[in-house]
Formats: structure tokens, C-alpha cells, sequence
């Protein structure tokens, strides 16, 4: 009996079309990831297609535009001119040869991993799931999530009867695996986007893949490496899963470090910032990390609750990565107490005063508010009855958002000393710290922005 050969099968058929450039990608998700990732496979030529349910984002890229600060409208009209576009229909995933997930994974009211918007998109791509088609989840999320939530919805949910590729075969020749069988493949490869990071190029970040099989694995590395100067294939999805938390609960943990200890050398009169200076001449043996009003940013804050979270499946207690999640959430309460004894110590209450924080974006130079500490020192503030502005030239207005409800313009940096204190939140490089030292009250800084300026104004935490 005559066999097809393995160019003819599904896999073989995908592989060679990654080769050509001609098989067509699909990014779900056109936020801070996904856009990215869009705009890079389209550098090396591929013809892909952004999805996205707001269809302010998908009229916004289809019309040349941007609305992510470090992502110039020139990059968007570069990919349109190459074949890019966007849609909010779901229809045309049948037509992509691979599917990329790029969906947020928040935490929930009582700090649990919240699926929601993996499960809904994986129930959205279901109904036009094709044999041979490679779906890849990228977004952050505890081991299993791949296998145990993402491949079961897939399997449900599609009309074909189609099923993830099986854990056999090894080799090379299993990148030819599921020839006949109604087979789609999947993978898990963790994003990697440091937004205002301008060291290091997107394509230079290593990527790391795991597939549910040896033929996803091998295609999806096919993919990435064809954008990527270097892929890290592991034997499975929970192993990428588990290193994408190793890495940014191992930052969580040392940033937490540095946190507890600038307390505790604010009350023994040393400079933090002097000593991790120092401590970093040290050629091995050490990374600086540095203290700040708390964490942003959607995985640092976020990861160690996810891990946390499926531990307890196991009946595992992470009781050391909890304790950092819990210093680094209590930062911004301490941020509040500083403020206020250093405004008792002028003889002002910090209910009623006038208080302008200065950033509310989670790192300096980008437009992203995702788990921003000043959201949270902004609502303390007026918890505490303190009339409270802000200042941010990436943000001209704060609506609502998942766990903030702000609704607030940005208010223009004149009439500084009109103000009770300046709260040093987020260290843009567009300040003009020296200025705002000489014309406010008061200063609270809380990203040591103003090192190397000396004034009795000047309070650091």
C-alpha cells in the first residue's frame, strides 16, 4: 500500500510552508504582546493577520495608526504595505496556518488566576479549527494551563472531531507525525516583551518553546525561529509555563529583598541606592535589583499568585515567593506612611492636602498601566482624604480599569508650590526633576529620580 509522503502530510505541508514564508499567522490579542510579535513576523515577510474583540484597536491598526507609545505609526504602515491587517472576525482563523494567543491572565478579586479571556478565545477559535493548524499560547499562566485548559476547550469545542497531536514519536521524522489523523498541533512559548527597554532587539530575546508533542514542538520552533536568533525548545508546555514564572517570581523575590531592606535602612539613616551602588562592583555573585513604591507591570506582580495558586493542587505551601508577593503589595501603604509624617513634620495632615503625583505608567517612558502602583497610591490618598492630581505625558486621562476607578485628567506641571507634596511615583526621563525640586514644598521620591540633587525639600522612600 502506497503512503503519502511526509511533504504531503499536515505538518510536513506547514513546515515547508514556514520555510517559504508562506504560511500565514494569525496573533490574537493586539495589546502590548501581540502587537509586537504581529509587527515582527511581518519584518520577515510572513502574511499575518491581528485579531482583537475591540474594534477600536483593529479600525486604529487598519488605519495606520498606533495607540502603544513605543510602537511609531510608521511600523504599523511598514507591515500594511507588506500584507498586514486587523480584524475582530474570528471566521478568518481557518484560514491562518498558525494561531498565537496573546490574551491577558490577571489575577481575581480574591487574587486567583483568572482563564477567562484564555478560555473565551479558545472557545473563538474552536468552531474554525483545521487539521494541521499550530495554535501557541504565550500568555503568562501556572504549568498546565496548556494541556489541562487550553488543548481540552480545542478537542470540546471544534466541529471536526480534531485532536491534539499525541506524545509519540522522536526524532526528526516526527515532525511529520499525524499523517490521516485529524490532528492539530499546540505549544506553549512564554512572551518576553520588556516595553522601554531600547538594549536589547525584540528578535534577540531567546524564545522558549514547548510542545505538546514532538511535531508541535519542532513546528513551532520552525515558526519562532524564523523571527527569533535563537529558540530553547523544553520537553513540554508546563516547563516553558514554569520558567516564565521562575523568571519573574526570581525578579519578584530580590525586588522584595531591596524593598524590606530600604525600610530598614531609612530608619538607620543609610542610602539604599549607595549601598546596592556599591554592592554591585561586585563582579559575581550578584544582580542589582532596586526598591520602588511597588510593582506593575501584567507578570511580576501577578506570577507569584499564579504559582502559588496550583502549589495548593499539590498540597505545597510556597510560603517564601508568598511573603515577597505580600512585601511588595504592601509598598505602596508604606509609600502613604512616609508622605505622611513627612507632612506632619511641616505641620500639615494628609487629609486635605493637595497632593500631585508625578507618574502613573508602572516603569518610566512607556504608556502601560497595567498593575501600576500609583493606581493603587492614588486611591489610598484619597482614601485618606488628601485632594490628589497627577501628571503624565504618556497619559492625558485615567478612566476605569479592572481594579481602579479613577476617572481623572493630567494636570499640567505649573503652580508646583501650590501643592502640599510631589509624590515621585514614576521616574520619566521627561521631568525636569531639578525644576520641580526648586518649585515645590515639598518632594517624595520614591525612584531616588532626584540623586544628586540636594535640598531640605527633598524626602526619599
Amino acid at each position: 500500500m502506497e503512503t503519502k509522503s511526509t511533504l504531503e502530510s499536515p505538518a510536513g505541508e506547514l513546515c515547508a510552508g514556514i520555510a517559504a514564508r508562506s504560511a500565514r499567522v494569525g496573533v490574537i490579542g493586539m495589546g502590548y504582546v501581540g502587537l509586537p510579535l504581529a509587527l515582527l513576523f511581518s519584518e520577515e515577510r510572513f502574511p499575518v493577520t491581528g485579531f482583537d474583540i475591540d474594534e477600536r484597536k483593529v479600525s486604529t491598526l487598519n488605519n495606520g495608526d498606533s495607540y502603544i507609545a513605543h510602537l511609531p505609526a510608521t511600523e504599523i504602515q511598514s507591515a500594511q504595505a507588506r500584507g498586514f491587517s486587523a480584524t475582530a472576525e474570528f471566521a478568518e482563523l481557518r484560514a491562518m496556518d498558525a494561531i498565537i494567543i496573546c490574551v491577558p491572565t490577571p489575577l481575581d478579586e480574591h487574587n486567583q488566576p483568572d482563564l477567562s479571556y484564555v478560555t473565551r478565545t479558545a472557545s473563538a477559535i474552536a468552531p474554525h479549527l483545521r487539521r494541521g493548524q499550530l495554535v501557541v499560547l504565550e500568555s503568562t499562566t501556572y504549568p498546565g494551563t496548556t494541556e489541562e485548559v487550553l488543548v481540552p476547550i480545542l478537542e470540546k469545542e471544534n466541529r471536526e472531531g480534531l485532536r491534539a497531536e499525541a506524545r509519540t514519536g522522536e526524532g526528526e521524522a516526527a515532525c511529520f507525525a499525524g499523517d490521516g489523523e485529524p490532528v492539530f498541533y499546540a505549544a506553549f512559548s512564554p512572551e518576553r516583551e520588556d516595553p522601554g527597554n531600547n538594549n536589547i532587539a525584540r528578535r534577540d530575546i531567546p524564545k522558549v518553546i514547548g510542545g505538546v508533542g514532538p511535531a508541535s514542538s519542532q513546528i513551532a520552533s520552525a515558526l519562532y525561529g524564523a523571527i527569533f536568533s535563537r529558540i530553547v525548545p523544553v520537553s513540554s508546555p508546563a516547563v516553558a509555563e514554569m520558567a516564565k514564572l521562575l523568571e519573574n517570581i526570581y525578579r519578584c523575590v530580590n525586588i522584595a529583598l531591596v524593598n524590606e531592606l530600604k525600610q530598614l535602612c531609612l530608619r538607620m539613616g543609610l542610602d539604599i541606592f549607595e549601598i546596592i551602588e556599591a554592592a554591585k562592583s561586585k563582579p559575581f555573585g550578584f544582580h542589582a535589583f532596586y526598591p520602588g513604591p511597588g510593582l506593575g507591570g501584567h507578570c511580576i506582580p501577578i506570577d507569584p499568585f499564579y504559582l502559588s495558586w496550583k502549589a495548593r493542587e499539590f498540597d505545597f505551601h510556597t510560603r517564601f515567593i508568598e511573603l515577597a508577593g505580600e512585601i511588595n503589595t504592601r509598598m505602596p501603604y508604606f509609600v502613604i506612611e512616609r508622605m505622611a509624617e513627612a507632612l506632619n513634620e511641616r505641620s500639615k495632615a494628609l487629609n486635605g492636602s493637595q497632593v500631585l503625583v508625578l507618574g502613573v505608567a508602572y516603569k518610566k517612558d512607556i504608556d502601560d498601566l497595567r498593575e501600576s502602583p500609583a493606581l493603587t497610591i492614588i486611591e489610598l490618598l484619597r482614601q485618606r482624604g488628601a485632594r490628589v492630581c497627577y501628571n503624565d505625558p504618556y497619559f492625558p486621562f485615567v478612566g476605569r480599569g479592572r481594579h481602579y476607578d479613577l476617572n481623572m485628567a493630567s494636570t499640567p506641571l505649573t503652580a508646583l508650590d501650590d501643592y502640599d507634596c510631589v509624590l515621585i511615583v514614576t521616574d520619566h526621563s521627561a521631568y525636569d526633576y531639578r525644576r520641580i525640586v526648586a518649585e515645590s514644598r515639598l518632594v517624595v521620591d520614591t525612584r531616588n529620580a532626584t540623586a544628586g540633587i540636594h535640598s531640605a525639600n527633598i524626602v526619599r522612600c
